[in-house]
């Protein structure tokens, strides 16, 4: 998923008054892997990893967000609100993709502000991981049951067509389900999956009939649903605690303090 990048980065003052070093000055469509690096504030495990569905072979699923410049926005050409790699399974966010993200309920981007497995947290990145009840909202209902719905329904076409769907994509929507529920009922995202462990590796191994996973899923979709009156989470997510805090993060950067 890579996007268009070409800020040309502008030197600034350090608060002591000494010159800053010129920043990187990327091409016209490309983000370094170096100058992502150097602005990260966040890097976490996600996937089998942190649900604990991890097999010998599995992946290593790195999320993560980044802090550009202030000066990055500056020109008409603006850098990419996104970044893959270097690492195999390596993907991050700029930290503006990130609170919108986080502000309509993105799953993924949810997971990444409260995953357990933290490789790299800067003070801002601090500051951004103190900031996750302020994206939590029961706007989690609709986001997750949108999605869930629209893939399980390609998920039911691989039945028809082949005998049988991805059981690794489904076994995935089973887990946010049940995560989006316990969510919704106890104001809680938990990444863990808990006692549901083995039926889960059950079902990424296709042990499971397909019409005891679709029973799974109506199960945890009326669940959801049936919690959502009672549930602890704000109608809306913060947003002016959001915005408030980017914009500090762009006016710290200018200032050269963050």
């Amino acid at each position: 998923m890579p996007g268009p990048f070409g800020p040309a980065m502008m030197a600034g003052m350090l608060p002591d008054g000494a010159t800053r070093s010129p920043a990187p000055q990327p091409t016209a469509d490309v983000l370094t892997d170096r100058l992502v690096d150097e602005h990260t504030i966040l890097q976490v495990v996600v996937g089998s990893r942190a649900f604990g569905l991890a097999g010998p072979h599995s992946d290593t699923d790195r999320r993560g967000v980044y802090a550009l410049p202030a000066s990055a926005f500056w020109p008409l050409t603006k850098p990419a609100d996104h970044h893959e790699g270097p690492l195999p399974e390596q993907f991050r966010w700029e930290v503006e993709r990130v609170c919108v993200l986080g502000l309509a309920a993105n799953p993924n981007v949810l997971e990444v502000l409260h995953s357990p497995l933290v490789e790299t947290c800067t003070p801002l990145g601090a500051e951004l991981r103190d900031l996750t009840p302020a994206f939590l909202s029961r706007r989690v209902v609709d986001t997750y049951l949108r999605y869930a719905t629209a893939q399980f329904t390609k998920a039911q076409r691989g039945v028809e067509r082949d005998g049988a769907p991805r059981w690794r994509h489904v076994t995935h929507l089973i887990r946010l389900l049940a995560a989006g529920a316990h969510l919704v009922r106890t104001g809680e995202l938990v990444l863990d999956v808990g006692a549901d462990r083995e039926r889960l590796l059950a079902l990424k191994a296709g042990a499971l009939p397909w019409a005891e996973v679709i029973d799974w899923r109506d199960r945890l979709t009326a669940r959801l649903v049936a919690d959502l009156a009672h549930s602890p989470l704000p109608e809306n997510p913060d947003a002016d605690r959001v915005e408030r805090w980017l914009v500090s993060v762009r006016r710290r950067s200018v200032r050269g303090l963050a």
